[in-house]
């Protein structure tokens, strides 16, 4: 390009400068001269509005006016903010684990010094060096001088930088201070002085006072899009696109997918206690395991395979629902006998057996509160044995190996027993109801059913009315008729 042209592109660039110059100006003198609300308006507005003086509607119109804002980024300024803060978090965490190491409490008492550190190196490395934050250059804003008034925008000046890292971080370190200072004076045992008690009142008045004007400010934010924070409007910095031919691009890709992961997360939370994966998942092991023991019993078809269990090695003492719960990863015998080798847990008190309860139908003992709470986690399903492998849907108590005779049922009938004459007292006397129960109990012959019972109750037999009585009142009872001895 031949110097003459290129001058000629250089007049043509700087009168394009201008045009936008006096565009921006004629906008800015027609929005100053512009009232949106006229008198007839305001005469129908309510009491307290319609008395308003015209100071008050110049305030509203300079609140309201979105000179220099072009576009409007109030979203991606917010986001700016929050990835800041969380970046922030970020490191804080990073450097407090790598803090751990030097001492318990180093974290929580040079806090607010970590903090201090780091924002003072992310202010350097992003806002002094590049106009920006690391979340405003990632929504694509940075700084600018609202001040100026010309269609390009100018980057924020040295002072106001520095006033701004000093708000921001020195003031802010230096503010929780103070806070932790009054926490730490006020939350002795001993009554703070009426000089705490009148600083601590004073620190409660300013951070409403300030939380009160830092609402109001957003407020006027979210209106106008001018400056986000406090400490923006009073240094009149703000966030802004780098050039004024910058087109907001908002892609919802990651959102949509971030949205479509959500509602299935929720949707498989929803469907998964209506489906049982538990049950599932028992009915895929027990296919496994008969797979298995399928493909073991293959070799050997001429020999009856014997059910054995993952855990049936182990001793008759020691529950196995205990031992699986004490060491998950031993699941053959040759690791039981290393771990008991090595001191494990085979055989101790953790592992024996409390409470015995026999499974139905293979008979295995487990612990009462182990076997119970394996057997209501399956639902009716039943529950695989570790011992034999049985699927067991019951229990029962265990009765300790204990031989027990059957006991037979007595009769229905009436026993009835027969004293001789000339018998001696004793074996009169053996003759009564007890000694016929007795005998009812030890021999099944000696049963009466209820019809001979019957006939042999028409029978009488005499018995002695006192036996301790002498020979003359033996004598006198021979020949009294026969009476009934019991019934």
């Amino acid at each position: 390009m031949s110097s003459t042209n290129f001058a000629a592109a250089q007049e043509r660039v700087l009168e394009r400068r201008r045009q936008r110059e006096a565009e921006a100006r004629a906008r800015h003198a027609a929005q100053q001269r512009a009232s949106p609300i006229s008198p007839a308006t305001v005469q129908r507005l309510p009491y307290p509005l319609n008395r308003l003086p015209s100071s008050g509607w110049r305030i509203w119109n300079s609140i309201k006016g979105r000179d220099g804002t072009r576009p409007a980024f109030r979203v991606g300024q917010v986001d700016a903010e929050l990835l800041d803060e969380e970046l922030l978090g970020l490191l804080k965490g990073q450097v407090g684990d790598a803090l751990k190491y030097f001492g318990p409490q180093m974290r929580e008492d040079w806090s607010h010094e970590i903090l201090f550190a780091l924002r003072a190196i992310l202010f350097k490395l992003s806002i002094w060096d590049h106009d920006a934050s690391y979340g405003a250059a990632l929504q694509g804003l940075k700084y600018t001088d609202s001040r100026s008034k010309g269609p390009v925008y100018s980057s924020p000046t040295k002072w106001q930088k520095s006033i701004y890292g000093l708000l921001t971080v020195g003031g802010r370190y230096a503010w929780d201070k103070w806070e932790s200072w009054l926490v730490g004076q006020e939350g002795g045992y001993d009554e703070p002085s009426q000089d705490i008690r009148m600083l601590s009142g004073l620190t409660d008045i300013l951070s409403t006072s300030h939380s009160i004007a830092a609402f109001v400010s957003f407020l006027v934010f979210l209106v106008n899009g001018r400056y986000r924070t406090l400490v923006d409007r009073i240094l009149r910095i703000r966030l802004a696109p780098p050039s004024a031919q910058a087109s907001r691009e908002v892609s919802f890709e990651y959102l949509n997918r971030q949205l479509v992961w959500h509602a299935f997360t929720e949707f498989l939370l929803f469907l998964l206690p209506l489906v049982g994966i538990g049950r599932w998942r028992r009915w895929i092991a027990r296919a496994w395991h008969k797979m298995v023991n399928s493909v073991r019993s293959s070799g050997d078809d001429d020999e009856i395979p014997e059910k054995q269990g993952e855990l049936g090695f182990l001793p008759e003492r020691t529950c196995a629902i205990c031992y699986r719960d004490q060491n998950p990863t031993t699941t053959t015998e040759s690791d039981a006998m290393a771990a008991s080798a090595s001191g494990g847990i085979v055989g101790s008190a953790q592992t024996d057996i409390t409470n015995p309860y026999e499974t139905v139908p293979c008979g295995c003992i487990y612990c009462f509160v182990c076997i119970v709470q394996k057997i209501e986690a399956e639902e009716g399903q039943g529950w695989s044995c570790l011992r034999c492998g049985e699927v067991v849907k019951k229990c029962q108590p265990w009765n300790g190996d204990v031989l027990e005779e059957a006991r037979s049922q007595p009769g229905t009938g009436k026993i009835v027993g027969f004293a001789i004459d000339g018998e001696p007292n004793g074996e009169a006397r053996g003759t009564d109801l007890h000694e016929a129960g007795s005998l009812d109990k030890s021999s099944p012959l000696q049963e009466i059913s209820a019809d001979e019972a019957l006939q042999h109750s028409e029978q009488w037999s005499t018995i002695e009315k006192d036996p301790t009585e002498g020979d003359s009142a033996r004598g006198t009872n021979e020949d009294e008729d026969l009476k009934p001895a019991s019934t």
